[in-house]
């Protein structure tokens, strides 16, 4: 047979599910709860005011994306409630308008594409929608216009509640975020550091440019999967390396109660930037740095001993009411920790695309274990990437 034939006929092929058994019930579960919700509100509560039930059936096909995929671009709330409310505005007027049932539908189920498209709205469901506006029968056809506050505005409202509820309560971020930052660490036109080398945000927004084609996932999810799988494959590349190996552990820490010359003294004396804050169980609580000190003097609130640039910059003569004394009031709260098990190519997006300077590593009690910084993780990736080339040398000249 055909090479291409048998190609094609793949393609009618499910793909593998690679979600786990508890992400399907999680999904089966919370599509019973929010429209069980709704089946209960439209028993006991829509009498008085409404003629038609909450519950209908594209609403069915709306549980889905909501809590099977909630990180679904076409889920996201505005996606449910504004894509199901315009649907139902084309349906509703096309009905009235054509006179023609077999006619208005597919006009009305066009129009609705259309309209979520350019309101940025698109929802599967709202296809439906506006074919129940029209072939709904006799009671949605009078209703009118009303249709579409109740129930198709209502029970969208109702059903997006619901999932804003049960995806958080499961730890599933509901809305996902689908925005793509502009800002950059220095404020200038550079990208991150992460993105000069290797695969870009400019090369991703291309490559969908190209491709010319709404995907079903968000634009921070296609990067962080991205990103993903060049983590795995240096890794592959560099070995297990893990932060273990390149942690310093002979760490100089500070208290809740350190004071916060004696903390700049500290900084000065063993020439480091940062200073992990322990409680008396070795738990990190926070992390101070020679910046955090320095925004202290420049304000007027601390005087450093030995830094005539910080007697230079305390020239401006600005003094706060409640000037800080201890490290505890100045200091970053709660601070990014890795575990020691944690490979050290997986810090790049901290140290480099997070702009943090020092990440804290931490035992499975949640103690300070050690500290790793931009110059340790920059060694590591060297000595790996030196590691990786020997061998291929000898085999170039084998």
């Amino acid at each position: 047979m055909n090479t291409r034939l048998l190609d094609w006929l793949r393609g009618f092929l499910p793909a593998p599910m690679t979600v786990s058994k508890a992400e399907r019930l999680r999904g089966c579960f919370g599509a019973l709860t929010g429209l069980l919700l709704i089946s209960i509100i439209s028993v006991h509560g829509t009498g008085a005011w409404s003629t038609l039930p909450l519950l209908t059936a594209p609403l069915g096909a709306s549980a889905v994306l909501l809590f099977a995929v909630p990180s679904s671009p076409l889920a996201q709330p505005w996606s449910v409630v504004g894509g199901n409310i315009v649907s139902a505005l084309a349906g509703v007027t096309c009905a009235r308008l054509i006179g023609d049932p077999l006619f208005a539908a597919p006009v009305a189920a066009a129009l609705a594409i259309g309209a979520m498209f350019s309101l940025r709205c698109l929802h599967p469901p709202g296809g439906a929608i506006a074919l129940t506006a029209v072939l709904g029968g006799p009671a949605v056809t009078s209703a009118g216009y009303e249709f579409i506050l109740s129930p198709v505005a209502v029970s969208s409202l109702l059903l997006t509640t619901a999932a804003l509820a049960f995806n958080n309560a499961t730890r599933r971020a509901y809305p996902h975020p689908q925005h793509v930052s502009g800002t950059h660490p220095h404020l200038t036109s550079d990208g991150k550091p992460t993105e000069r080398v290797g695969v870009s945000k400019g090369d991703l927004d291309a490559a969908l440019q190209q491709r010319d084609e709404l995907l079903d996932i968000s634009r921070n999810d296609l990067e962080e999967l991205v990103q993903a799988v060049e983590m795995r494959a240096y890794r592959r590349r560099f070995g297990q390396i893990t932060c273990a190996d390149i942690m310093s552990r002979d760490v100089v820490t500070a208290r809740h109660d350190t004071s916060l010359r004696e903390a700049w003294l500290l900084l000065r004396q063993h020439d480091i930037r940062a200073l992990p804050v322990i409680d008396p169980k070795r738990q990190v609580i926070g992390m101070i740095s020679d910046v955090d000190l320095l925004a202290v003097a420049e304000n007027g609130q601390f005087d450093a001993p030995n830094s005539w640039f910080l007697r230079l910059i305390r020239c401006s003569g600005r003094t706060l009411v409640g000037r800080p004394r201890v490290v505890g009031q100045v200091m970053a709260r709660g601070i990014r920790t890795v575990t020691q098990e944690k490979h050290a190519v997986e810090l790049v997006p901290l140290l480099a695309g997070a702009g943090l300077r020092h990440v804290v590593v931490v035992d499975e009690q949640q103690r300070l274990a050690g500290i790793i910084s931009q110059a340790d993780l920059i060694a590591a990736l060297y000595r790996g990437n030196l590691e990786d080339e020997a061998p291929r040398a000898d085999r170039q000249a084998a």
